[in-house]
C-alpha cells in the first residue's frame, strides 16, 4: 500500500538526504575555500587549506536535517500568516496607501536624524526601485524573461554622461535623450527575438547585455573604455544650480533664496527629484494595466497562443512592453549618472542585472508594492550588515533563501485581476423592459 502524500517522511530518510548534501558541500568547498592563490616572490602560488572543508560539510548536514525536520512544524505555523489577508474594511484606506508612502519618503531629508548617508541610501534605493518597476513589465507584466536589463541602464547613464559632457546639454535634455536611447535600443533587440520564449529569450538577452558592457568597455574613443567619463552635469530647478559658485552668467540656488549653502541642498533636491519621477513612473504603470495595453500584457504573459488567438499582435505586445521597460531603466541609469558624477564599465555587469531581477521576482513578479519592499531589502540589509563586511554576502544569500522557502511566490505574490466580471444576475427581457 502506498503512504499517504502528506505522511511525515522517516528519519532515516532524512538523515542520508542531509548526509549527501553534506557531501555535496564538502565537494564545492574543495575549490572555493580549500584552494587559494597567493602572490609572493617567486609569483602567484596555489596553496591549500582544506581545514573549511569538513567544517562546510558539517554545517550543510546539520542545516539540511534541521530544515527537514522542522518543515512540517514550520508550514502550519505561518500557514494562517500565508493565508492571511487584510479585512475588506481596510479597502477603503488602499487609495490613499501610495500618497502616504510617497509623502512619508518626501519628509525622509528633513528627519532629525537624516544625515548624507541616509539619504544618499534612500537615493540608491529609489534607483533600484524605478530599474525594477522597468523591469516588471517586461517580466512581471508581459512575462518576457529578460537576464540584460542592466544594458538599458548603461544606455541611460552613458547617454547622459555623454551629451552633459561633450555636446554640453543640460541635465533635463539628456534625462530625456536618455530614456528615449534606451527605449530605441529595446525596439531594436526586441525584433529579432520576437519568435524566441524561455531560456532561449533569456540567453539572448543575456548576451545582449554582456555585448554592451564589452562595446562600452573598448570603445575608448567614445566612452573612455575603463576609464568611464566623468564631469557629468547635475540637476537644475529652474536653471539654478546647487553648487557654492554658480558659472559664469548663472546664479545658484543659495543666491536667490538666501539660503545658506549646504553641500546636502544638492543630495536633498536630487532625492526628491527621483522621488517624485519614481512615483509618476509607479502610477503610470497602474494606469496602464488598466488599459488594453497593459490588458495585452497580462494576455501575452498567460498564453502567447490565446493571446494570439483573440486577436492581439504578439509582436507589437513585446515590442511595447520592452521599450517602456527599457524607458524607465534609461531614466534610472540618468539619475545614477548624474549621482555619482562618474560611470564606468564595472557598474553595468550581469550581477547587476541579477540584483534587478532578484527584485522583482522576490517582490512578487507583477506586484508593484511587492517591488518597492523587495527593493528597500535588497538595499538596506547590506548597509544593515556592513559591520560584518567578511560575510555580509553569505547573510544576504540566507535571508533571500529563507524568504523563498516561507513565500516561493514573492512577497506578494497575488495578482489582483485587471478587470473583475459582475457577478449580478441580469435581469429578466421583461422586468428590464419597463
Amino acid at each position: 500500500m502506498a503512504a499517504p502524500a502528506n505522511a511525515p517522511i522517516p528519519f532515516p530518510h532524512r538523515l542520508r538526504d542531509a548526509g549527501i548534501a553534506g557531501l555535496v558541500a564538502m565537494a564545492l568547498a574543495v575549490p572555493f575555500l580549500g584552494l587559494r592563490t597567493v602572490n609572493l616572490d617567486q609569483g602567484l602560488v596555489v596553496q591549500t587549506n582544506l581545514a573549511y572543508v569538513p567544517l562546510a560539510g558539517v554545517l550543510v548536514f546539520l542545516g539540511r536535517l534541521i530544515l527537514g525536520l522542522l518543515a512540517g512544524p514550520l508550514a502550519k505555523a505561518t500557514a494562517p500568516l500565508a493565508n492571511w489577508r487584510p479585512p475588506a474594511s481596510t479597502q477603503r484606506l488602499r487609495p490613499w496607501g501610495g500618497p502616504l508612502l510617497v509623502l512619508a519618503a518626501a519628509a525622509l531629508p528633513f528627519l532629525p536624524f537624516a544625515n548624507r548617508y541616509i539619504i544618499d541610501l534612500g537615493t540608491t534605493a529609489l534607483i533600484y526601485i524605478l530599474l525594477a518597476t522597468g523591469l516588471n513589465i517586461t517580466v512581471g507584466l508581459a512575462g518576457l524573461l529578460d537576464l540584460g536589463f542592466a544594458a538599458f541602464y548603461a544606455i541611460g547613464a552613458y547617454t547622459c554622461a555623454l551629451t552633459t559632457t561633450q555636446l554640453h546639454w543640460g541635465f533635463w535634455p539628456a534625462l530625456a535623450a536618455g530614456g528615449l536611447a534606451s527605449s530605441l535600443f529595446a525596439v531594436l533587440l526586441s525584433l529579432p527575438i520576437l519568435r524566441l520564449r524561455g531560456d532561449y529569450l533569456a540567453i539572448v538577452t543575456l548576451g545582449f547585455g554582456e555585448i554592451t558592457r564589452i562595446v562600452i568597455l573598448n570603445w575608448q574613443s567614445l566612452t573612455g573604455g575603463p576609464n568611464g567619463v566623468s564631469g557629468i552635469a547635475r540637476p537644475t530647478l529652474f536653471g539654478l544650480t546647487f553648487d557654492r559658485r554658480a558659472p559664469e552668467g548663472g546664479h545658484t540656488f543659495s543666491e536667490i533664496t538666501g539660503i545658506a549653502y549646504a553641500p546636502e541642498h544638492r543630495l536633498i533636491f536630487l532625492y526628491l527629484l527621483i522621488l517624485a519621477l519614481t512615483a509618476l513612473a509607479a502610477y503610470t504603470v497602474a494606469r496602464l494595466r488598466r488599459l488594453p495595453i497593459g490588458r495585452a500584457w497580462e494576455a501575452l504573459r498567460e498564453d502567447e497562443i490565446a493571446c494570439r488567438s483573440l486577436g492581439i499582435n504578439p509582436t507589437m505586445v513585446k515590442v511595447s512592453a520592452y521599450a517602456t521597460g527599457a524607458l524607465m531603466g534609461g531614466l534610472a541609469g540618468c539619475f545614477f549618472a548624474a549621482r555619482q558624477g562618474f560611470v564606468s564599465p564595472e557598474s553595468f555587469g550581469f550581477m547587476e542585472s541579477a540584483t534587478i531581477l532578484a527584485i522583482v521576482v522576490l517582490g512578487g513578479m507583477g506586484s508593484q508594492a511587492g517591488v518597492i519592499i523587495a527593493a528597500l531589502f535588497i538595499v538596506v540589509l547590506p548597509e544593515l550588515a556592513r559591520g560584518f563586511a567578511d560575510y555580509r554576502m553569505l547573510a544576504f544569500g540566507l535571508a533571500m533563501i529563507l524568504i523563498m522557502i516561507w513565500k516561493p511566490g514573492g512577497l506578494l505574490a497575488g495578482r489582483l485581476p485587471t478587470i473583475r466580471l459582475s457577478t449580478a444576475k441580469p435581469k429578466p427581457v421583461a422586468e428590464a423592459a419597463l
